[in-house]
Formats: C-alpha cells, sequence, structure tokens
C-alpha cells in the first residue's frame, strides 16, 4: 500500500494496489500493521456505509469532541467526493486550513483523517457510496461541526446548489467556533 503525506501533517492518503485479471480485482484495503507502520495505531469500532442519491450533497463539517473524538478511514466504493479534513486542533500551526481531494471508485485512494478534524464531503456524481472506519463510536452528546460554507475557509465546493442537512446550515461560522482539541 503507497503511503503520501498531504500538505498538513496527520491527514494520509492511502493508495492500495489492485491486482487484477479478466475476471476483475482483488485489493487489499486495510492492514492495521500498514497503518500502524505509518504512525496510526487505532483500535477501529465502527464502520459506516453513506449512499448519497445525487451529485451535489455536501455532508460536514463534522467532528466528535474529545473524550469521543474520532479519526477517519474513507474510501469510496460508488462515484466520486470531494472530500474536505479541517485542522480545528488549537494551537497547530496549520489550524483553519483544510486538505481537500477527490476520492473516487475510479482512482480508489483512501484519506486517513485524524481526530482534530473537521471532516465533509461533495458527492460528485449521483449514487455515490463511501464507506469509512471510526475509531470510536458516534455519540449525539459529542458532536460538533463548522459551516460548510464559511467563506472564510476558502473550501472550493463544486457545487452550485448544494443539498444539504438543515442541521449543517446550523453550524457556526469558524470565526464563532471554540475548538475542545
Amino acid at each position: 500500500m503507497q503511503i503520501e503525506r498531504t500538505a498538513i501533517d496527520g491527514v494520509l492518503v492511502f493508495r492500495p494496489q489492485k491486482h487484477g485479471d479478466d475476471r476483475g480485482f482483488l485489493a487489499e484495503t486495510f492492514r492495521a500493521s500498514a497503518l500502524r507502520d505509518a504512525g496510526i495505531a487505532h483500535d477501529w469500532v465502527q464502520e459506516n456505509h453513506s449512499m448519497s442519491a445525487h451529485a451535489g450533497v455536501v455532508r460536514g463539517l463534522h467532528f466528535q469532541a474529545p473524550p469521543q473524538a474520532q479519526a477517519k478511514l474513507l474510501r469510496v466504493v460508488r462515484g466520486a467526493i470531494l472530500d474536505v479534513a479541517l485542522d480545528i486542533r488549537s494551537g497547530s500551526p496549520t489550524y483553519g486550513r483544510h486538505v481537500a481531494m477527490e476520492l473516487s471508485a475510479e482512482n480508489f485512494a483512501q484519506l486517513y483523517v485524524p481526530d482534530g478534524f473537521a471532516h465533509g464531503f461533495c458527492t460528485l456524481a449521483d449514487h455515490t457510496e463511501v464507506i469509512y472506519k471510526l475509531s470510536a463510536p458516534f455519540s449525539p452528546a459529542h458532536e460538533g461541526g463548522v459551516r460548510w460554507d464559511d467563506p472564510a475557509l476558502g473550501i472550493a465546493w463544486p457545487v452550485s446548489e448544494p443539498i444539504t442537512s438543515p442541521r449543517d446550515a446550523e453550524w457556526p461560522l469558524f470565526k464563532d467556533f471554540l475548538s475542545s482539541f
């Protein structure tokens, strides 16, 4: 598995190798020891599968606060997304900056988002499916978010008429956000 660093420390891209023939392919998409070798040591406790029916669905920017903070390992199994990880670690030299990259069933890349980041994505195709591992179970008492469309963040969302949830429209702007990390 090829591992790439991003512009923000801790956010990594994993590129599994596909071994294929005329029947299809086989790929190792997860191996705990490979992640440990990259400095990631989690006992993954939950896995979610998200399906968005339409291109232009924006989900995020979400996080869970300590002590239920979540790291995520994401991959797209159908369609494509623009995946965004926003650094919300107080004192970090990249606080308020983000990494954005396309994940797709075609490019087969995976994104590791450590805890201390708000995360979100925008679907680029209809019927997009995302599978992601979590290092802590969902805890409504610890969930939080930042407005996905805050212009101060400078995220170039590739959609003019997004489909969002009412909850995601109510998260605070980044300037009004108090980080628990």
